[in-house]
C-alpha cells in the first residue's frame, strides 16, 4: 500500500499561539499537496530551556489547548498527524516530553514519553541537563496506522539502537524520530544514526527537525529526513521552515527483510 508522509521543519519559539499558526500554515500546504500523514518536530508547542518559563506556560495533558487544536486539524482535514514532541506539565516541578499520534477522526491513539534524557557537556559552553526538568517515559510506544505499525521515539532516543531493534521485532515498519538536534551534534551524527536505524531495522524513518537559530540563541540543525528501509533518503529539508513529502510503499520493508533475513537472527 502506498501512501504520502510530510515532515514539518520548524524554528519554534517560546509562544505558543506563533508555533501553533506555523504548523496549521504548514500541515495545509502538505495537505494540498497530498499529504496522508503529517508529523512535526519535537518541541512544537514551546521551545525553551527555561525551566521556570516552561513550567509557567505549559498546560497539562487533559483539555490542552494545543492538542485540541491539531485534533482540530485533523479532524477537518481527515488526516493522520504526530505531534512529535511537546512539554507536558505533569507536576508543580515537572514536564514529560511527549509525542502524540491523532487519527483522521481526531481521536488520540497513541502517546509516547521520551525515554532518553538528553543530559551531556558538548563544551564548556554548551550543556544540556534535560532530567533537570524532564521525567522520562517508561514504555515503548507502538501504534497501528492504516498501512502498518509505526514505533514512536523522540530526539536523543537516536542514540540506543536497541529500542528500535525491538520495536522493529515487534512489527514496526516505519520509525518516527521528531528532533530538536543541535547543531554541534547535528552536523557529526544526524544523518548517519538516522539511516543506520532504517538500515539497520529495515524500517522507514521519518525525521521531522528544528532548524535554525532560535530566540534564545540555540542552534537546531534541521535537515528533516525521509529515509527508505535501505537507507535511501527520499527527501531533506537542509535549511529553512517548511515541509517535505515522500511516497511510502509498506509492502518495502517485508521485501527486504524477506532477502535479508537478519531481523530473524537477533
Amino acid at each position: 500500500m502506498k501512501f504520502n508522509v510530510a515532515c514539518i521543519q520548524l524554528t519554534c519559539t517560546n509562544k505558543v499561539e506563533e508555533n501553533l499558526q506555523s504548523i496549521t500554515d504548514y500541515a495545509n500546504e502538505a495537505i494540498k499537496a497530498g499529504a496522508d500523514f503529517i508529523l512535526t518536530p519535537e518541541n512544537s508547542s514551546l521551545f525553551s530551556l527555561d525551566g521556570k518559563e516552561l513550567l509557567a506556560t505549559c498546560e497539562g495533558y487533559e483539555k490542552n489547548s494545543f492538542i485540541q487544536s491539531i485534533q482540530k486539524l485533523s479532524k477537518s482535514a481527515k488526516k493522520w498527524f504526530l505531534i512529535g514532541g511537546m512539554p507536558i506539565k505533569v507536576s508543580s516541578s515537572k514536564l514529560v516530553n511527549r509525542s502524540i499520534l491523532i487519527n483522521k477522526s481526531g481521536e488520540i491513539v497513541k502517546t509516547y514519553d521520551k525515554m532518553h534524557m538528553f543530559d551531556v557537556v558538548l563544551s564548556s559552553t554548551e550543556q544540556y541537563q534535560e532530567s533537570e526538568k524532564y521525567l522520562p517515559g517508561q514504555e515503548l510506544a507502538i501504534a497501528d496506522l492504516p498501512w502498518g505499525k509505526l514505533g514512536m521515539s523522540i530526539c536523543y532516543d537516536l542514540r540506543f539502537p536497541k529500542m528500535y531493534r525491538k520495536m522493529a521485532k515487534l512489527g514496526c515498519i516505519f520509525l518516527s524520530v521528531p528532533s530538536a538536534f543541535t547543531k554541534t551534534t547535528g552536523e557529526k551524527h544526524w544523518h548517519t544514526l538516522l539511516q543506520a536505524r532504517a538500515i539497520e531495522n529495515f524500517s522507514y524513518v521519518f525525521a521531522p527537525a528544528q532548524t535554525g537559530t532560535h530566540f534564545n540563541k540555540r542552534q537546531t540543525f534541521g535537515h528533516s529526513l525521509i529515509i527508505s528501509p535501505d537507507g535511501a533518503i527520499l527527501a531533506e529539508k537542509k535549511n529553512g521552515t517548511g515541509f517535505i513529502m515522500a511516497e511510502i510503499d509498506s509492502n518495502l520493508p517485508e521485501i527486504l527483510r524477506q532477502k535479508i533475513p537478519s531481523l530473524n537472527l537477533d
